[in-house]
């Protein structure tokens, strides 16, 4: 497992409420496939108050609200072809959402009450998905050889927790500058870690899209980050459809547009399709908006 590495940024004390957390996912399946084995998901994490009497009106605002204890997102894309890819991708977008919020609670209960402990939570979440998606191609003969990538951002104030395996990835946009928080689990990226191959010809290579992490795979290995989430970054999840086609100075341009997270989403995947949409194409963005959108 990867150490966690720690960034600390400048943040602002007060807590976002709900209505200042804009978040928006969306999937495309391109212009060449017939079907789509990206999945995403975008949620909340709540302490519900459940009221089973009172005087009170019933729609009072203050016993309808919602403690948000933050929020979760993420992308996968699954390898395999056809009906396994997107299994894959979807028994591991179910698992982790299951184990999260077993990990949430965890943690609320003050018993992994350090930012370590909580990762590793995460990471055996994603550990635990791999299992998951392993044992469905086991029992499933038409599954075999099914993986898929993930991505995967927990973010519980002020801190912002990343898990990653695959070739998807998570960009960070603050003050203008664009971030690509992840690394390319692939064997063109190896091949240039090792030195064996120039950074500028990945694109060249047949390994470029050969996975060596992956969940479901031989071996998945989960890369981590957690830094301070501030009111002034923006941040991006994608599958590969999107950096096929779309470079990192316009996810640079999109992200900084002073527009909603859908508007930025829709605008990334028109760009996409514009350049031909070879892939599946999906894209999370989510920004903390002063007043709400």
């Amino acid at each position: 497992m990867t150490n966690i590495a720690s960034r600390t940024d400048e943040s602002d004390e007060r807590v976002p409420a709900p209505h200042e957390i804009d978040a928006f996912g969306l999937s495309d399946v391109g212009k060449v496939r017939t079907d789509n084995q990206d999945h995403f998901l975008v949620a909340s994490l709540n302490q519900t108050l459940d009221v089973h009497g009172t005087s009170i009106p019933a729609d009072d605002g203050a016993l309808a609200s919602k403690v948000r204890r933050g929020f979760v997102m993420m992308v996968a894309d699954g390898v395999g072809g056809g009906v396994a890819g997107e299994t894959a991708s979807q028994t591991a977008v179910r698992a982790i959402s299951r184990f999260v919020t077993e990990a949430m609670e965890i943690y609320e209960r003050g018993e992994a009450s350090t930012d370590p402990k909580f990762a590793e939570e995460m990471v055996r979440a994603v550990c635990r998905a791999h299992d998951e998606v392993k044992g469905e191609a086991e029992r499933d003969e038409g599954h075999r050889g099914m993986a898929t990538t993930l991505t995967l951002v927990i973010s519980r104030w002020p801190r912002l927790y990343l898990v990653h395996v695959g070739d998807s990835r998570a960009y960070r946009l603050r003050k203008g500058r664009l971030e690509l928080l992840t690394k390319d689990q692939t064997m063109a990226q190896m091949m240039v870690e090792l030195g064996k191959l120039k950074p500028e010809d990945v694109d060249k290579s047949r390994l470029k899209n050969v996975l060596w992490s992956a969940l479901g795979g031989s071996e998945a290995s989960p890369d981590t980050l957690a830094f301070e989430v501030d009111w002034q970054q923006r941040m991006l999840l994608c599958t590969d459809g999107l950096t096929k086609h779309v470079t990192d100075d316009e996810i640079r341009e999109q992200l900084g547009r002073d527009a909603s997270s859908e508007s930025i989403c829709r605008g990334l995947i028109a760009l996409a399709l514009e350049r031909g949409g070879t892939d599946n194409v999906t894209v999370v963005v989510v920004q903390l908006r002063r007043g709400g959108a």
